[in-house]
């Protein structure tokens, strides 16, 4: 696994086989298993899948170690299925190279002939423990030298992969030296009275290092804005490549717009608002012309994940941005470095494609992204909904006047009201702050009188078009989660 990784560091994580095999088990996992994931482990799931592989390699090398002991050869086996395993996992993804199948298969070897290699001195060991050796000193000797060599060689060879990764990161520096232009059209000024005023609440624009992130990549990819190409393809009169030079130099625009994952649960933090840079994809498709019976936009991500975007709402005058800033600076590089697609209204499997190389304008009868065949809906708008997140479900507090606030949203409408119950009584209205467009969440607030006791708090939003959140309780599989969200509160003398 040493010698998988510090090689992968060298020329490139996306080799790994070890996130290969992890990005297979990703591809392969049953929608309900991905849903528990992010539900238990949130934006931390690709850590606890790493962990537990690292687990399982751990146990695997133990496996290994007895059976060779036991029967020659039969350790060295069982590496090199698995070997097969992570050879098979690095062909089927979409970087797959000869030097990342080159890769798997020296690991394999590499592994196969260290354990040998200490099972040999082992055997010496026994032998001199037994009374076989000559020198009844030189075997443990040699034994305790492999082990603590291979030590050595895993903590070097950690060590280094990550020195190299750090020194072959050209992308990162990139993104250090890139200077964005200034936008043709900034985004509007956030409005006087746009916050709520309540300690604890979320920011109402999201800083970058607080964004969620949800998405398939083990290894964040590394694309060099200086070599970094997005080919538009498919039903169109002609087909278009777009540098990063060329699309710097295009009018870009600037607006704040709120984005959510399909996994968010009601009143989840799956969701995020942000000041998105980027040129209407719009007037990128319109230089390709789509072709009639073309319906849906067929992106790309550079490891091969994709999404399927109805053509119509990306030109239908929405602000659907191919993005190369946030919040004033260059796209972080786990956020889509150097370009990704930001889709006002529409949950982000369906939409949100970072590390964008590839716009194929073709049908929904004729393809499908990632999560369609895996049991998600064709289409995902995202659904009007509210949360609250002042104070927090559990927490105690002095009877009295309680501050309730939170966020809501329904995009490409707007919120008209926000209201809030207590013990499922009367529906109670709350001061809602002003709203940055209709494509952003909003802030709202509402002080409720609440003696010594314990309360049960819900929360719905109405849109600007009369439109209700929806109460009923359903999972995020397959469109979206819908129900009230509910706090519960312990209010105490």
């Amino acid at each position: 696994m040493v010698l998988g990784e510090l090689a992968a560091g060298f020329f490139s994580p996306a080799l790994s086989p070890v996130t290969a095999v992890g990005s297979a088990v990703i591809d392969a996992v049953p929608p309900g298993v991905k849903d528990w994931a992010v539900a238990v482990f949130g934006v931390a799931d690709k850590l606890a899948l790493l962990a537990g592989m690292g687990l399982v390699i751990a146990a695997l090398a133990g496996l290994a170690g007895v059976l060779e002991r036991r029967r020659r050869f039969a350790g060295v086996a069982l590496i090199a299925v698995f070997g097969a395993v992570g050879l098979v996992a690095v062909l089927t993804r979409a970087q797959a190279t000869f030097n990342a199948a080159a890769l798997a298969v020296v690991t394999a070897a590499g592994a196969g002939a260290l354990l040998r290699f200490l099972i040999r001195r082992l055997e010496e060991w026994k032998d001199n423990a037994s009374g076989q050796a000559a020198d009844p000193v030189q075997p443990r000797r040699r034994f305790l030298q492999a082990v603590a060599g291979g030590a050595a060689v895993t903590a070097i060879g950690g060590i280094l992969a990550g020195v190299w990764r750090g020194t072959a990161a050209v992308v990162s520096e990139a993104r250090s030296r890139l200077m964005l232009p200034v936008p043709a059209s900034p985004a509007p000024p956030i409005p006087a009275g746009a916050e709520a005023g309540i300690n604890g609440m979320p920011r109402l624009v999201t800083a970058n290092p607080d964004f969620y992130r949800i998405d398939t990549a083990l290894a964040v990819p590394s694309l060099n804005p200086d070599t970094w190409v997005l080919n538009v393809t498919g039903m169109v009169d002609r087909e278009v490549a777009l540098n990063f030079t060329e699309l710097l130099a295009k009018p870009l625009i600037e607006r704040h717009i709120t984005i959510a994952c399909v996994s968010n649960s009601v009143g989840g933090d799956l969701i995020g608002n942000a000041r998105w840079l980027g040129w209407p994809v719009r007037e990128l498709l319109a230089l390709a012309g789509p072709r009639p019976g073309a319906d849906m936009v067929l992106s790309r991500s550079t490891d091969g994940w994709t999404a399927g975007t109805p053509l119509e709402i990306l030109t239908d005058g929405r602000d659907a941005l191919l993005a190369v800033g946030m919040n004033g600076e260059p796209l972080p590089l786990e956020h889509g470095f150097p370009a990704r697609l930001v889709v006002p209204g529409l949950y982000g499997y369906v939409s949100a494609t970072k590390w964008v190389t590839e716009l194929k304008v073709t049908r929904f009868a004729d393809d499908a992204g990632y999560w369609t065949p895996r049991g998600w809906s064709e289409r995902g708008p995202i659904k009007m909904s509210s949360r609250i997140d002042v104070p927090r479900s559990g927490e105690r507090l002095g009877k009295g006047t309680v501050v309730f606030g939170g966020v809501a949203w329904a995009q490409r409408t707007g919120i008209g009201k926000v209201e809030l119950r207590v013990n499922r009584g009367q529906w109670q209205r709350a001061e809602l702050a002003r709203a940055i467009s209709p494509d952003t969440w909003c802030q709202w607030k509402l002080g409720v009188d609440l003696a010594e006791g314990q309360y049960e708090v819900q929360v719905r939003a109405t849109d600007l078009a009369g439109r209700v959140q929806d109460g009923q309780d359903r999972p995020p599989a397959p469109d979206g989660a819908t129900g009230f969200h509910t706090v519960r509160v312990d209010v105490q003398t």
